[in-house]
């Protein structure tokens, strides 16, 4: 059976004793029924995996030991930062999960001229804890030792203003492919639009905050399978994708 990784938001040393909140509890011992001296996998983002053994099991409390951490995740040699246009429920936590699967450190959830999702307050708040839900599970799922960071969501023109170093802007009308660039330095940000793409104006004021655009092939792609495409290539070309 394949032994349970979990993401906990606690210190993690080994030797430790610790009691593990409700809902990894919860999951560990309603839904996989995990009996007491169970192994599994303890991760919270500082870049290492312990393996722990569970100590006690039941709906009092569940309790485990945590043992000495493995080799930590290697540090990637491209930092990519997808920002990304906001899009409608399923697609826009697909697209977030499965760029964490590809190996994107930061993600940045922007509400464009063409967003059909508009949010504040309460509600912004409650789908941002469901978004850093769906990047939990997917380095749970992917080994990922290091949690991406998920900025808060921003209006496209505020976030363009405060962005510094440009980037590349997916765009299907440009005239060059992104496999024609050179390699970029350290790091990358990658501008995706929502449902619709980015409007005219958008695209001219990335352009002016130095956003070269690219395109990706023939074929418009969807709002979710865009980034998802254009990240694979860049991990492929200069990322550790062939690792």
């Amino acid at each position: 059976m394949r032994i349970p990784r979990i993401y906990v938001d606690l210190p993690l040393e080994p030797g430790a004793a610790l009691e593990l909140p409700s809902a990894q509890a919860r999951h560990l011992t309603q839904v996989l029924r995990l009996p007491p001296d169970a192994p599994l996998v303890l991760f919270n983002g500082d870049g290492s995996d312990y393996p722990a053994h569970l100590t006690r099991a039941d709906r009092g409390a569940t309790r485990v030991r945590v043992g000495t951490p493995g080799a930590p995740e290697p540090i990637a040699p491209l930092d990519i930062h997808l920002a990304l246009g906001v899009s409608k429920g399923e697609r826009m936590d697909y697209a977030l999960q499965k760029s964490v699967e590809l190996g994107v450190n930061r993600m940045t959830p922007l509400f464009t001229e063409r967003s059909q999702v508009r949010l504040s307050g309460p509600r912004l708040e409650r789908r941002l804890d469901h978004w850093r839900g769906i990047l939990v599970g997917a380095c749970e799922q992917s080994g990922r030792r290091r949690l991406p960071h998920l900025a808060t969501a921003a209006s496209y023109a505020d976030w363009l203003i405060d962005h510094v170093g440009g980037g590349l802007l997916l765009d299907p009308g440009a005239a060059r492919p992104l496999t024609a660039l050179p390699a970029p330095a350290a790091n990358i940000t990658l501008l995706i639009g929502p449902e619709g793409g980015l409007s005219p104006r958008e695209r001219a004021s990335a352009r002016d905050r130095g956003f070269e655009g690219v395109r990706l092939g023939p074929r418009i792609l969807r709002t979710e399978t865009a980034p998802l495409a254009a990240i694979a290539v860049i991990q492929a070309l200069w990322g550790d994708l062939g690792d």
